[in-house]
């Protein structure tokens, strides 16, 4: 439940990276909510974050169950103490987090995949389900893939707000997979290594695919 007291952690992506603040629930109401002024997590200092800036939250509950939500900076208002508002979703649109492992999604997202470390033809393909630590990839038929080492690959990341990233990730191959019932292979990737921004960006992608898995059942 987000009540005043709750220490939120702010994501705002800024250019190439993500940066982090903290900050404190002063009031909530229906639609938006009320917070202190953010202070960056590395120096501490307080920061001014634009109004429209797009913000991924978090907090913990007092159960130490942590959720997450998306948001935007709404304004601020002056009292006895300085706030910034905040919009709230609603609790439809906040998940729980998987805290001991990344959220992973069933999603067709395409790929291309290159030799580092072993000899093969390059190919284009589909994902199986993506995490922000790793995918799985469907192997075309007649690919000589290895079974162990790294390849390079780039994800084409499509995200709500209308960016398309280019994800470029140096992969390590965990294990292959037989599929018998649809008579085909994947490969099972693990991102090494993955940046800040790169893993918020999937972070985002698989929370944006989650919210969507939730709708299709709610109107099932």
């Amino acid at each position: 439940m987000l009540k005043p007291g709750v220490v939120l952690t702010l994501q705002v992506k800024n250019d190439d990276k993500v940066e982090k603040y903290r900050c404190k629930v002063q009031e909530v109401k229906e639609k938006e909510f009320y917070v202190d002024y953010p202070a960056h997590i590395v120096n501490g200092k307080t920061t001014y974050i634009l109004n429209g800036t797009q913000l991924l939250i978090t907090y913990v509950s007092d159960e130490g169950v942590a959720y997450t939500f998306e948001s935007e900076v709404l304004g601020r208002i002056k009292q006895a103490i300085p706030m910034v508002q905040l919009s709230f979703p609603g609790y439809h649109q906040v998940l729980k987090v998987q805290r001991r492992q990344y959220v992973r999604v069933e999603s067709n997202i395409d790929v291309s995949v290159h030799p580092l470390s072993h000899h093969f033809i390059p190919f284009i393909t589909l994902t199986q389900d993506i995490s922000a630590g790793g995918a799985a990839l469907i192997l075309p038929e007649h690919v000589s893939f290895p079974e162990e080492g790294h390849v390079f690959t780039t994800f084409v990341i499509h995200l709500n707000n209308g960016e398309t990233h280019y994800l470029k990730l140096k992969s390590k191959i965990i294990r292959l997979v037989e599929e018998t019932s649809k008579n085909r292979w994947k490969a099972s990737l693990q991102f090494d290594p993955i940046n800040e921004f790169q893993r918020q960006v999937l972070m985002k992608y698989c929370f944006e695919q989650q919210l969507l898995l939730r709708k299709t059942h709610s109107l099932a």
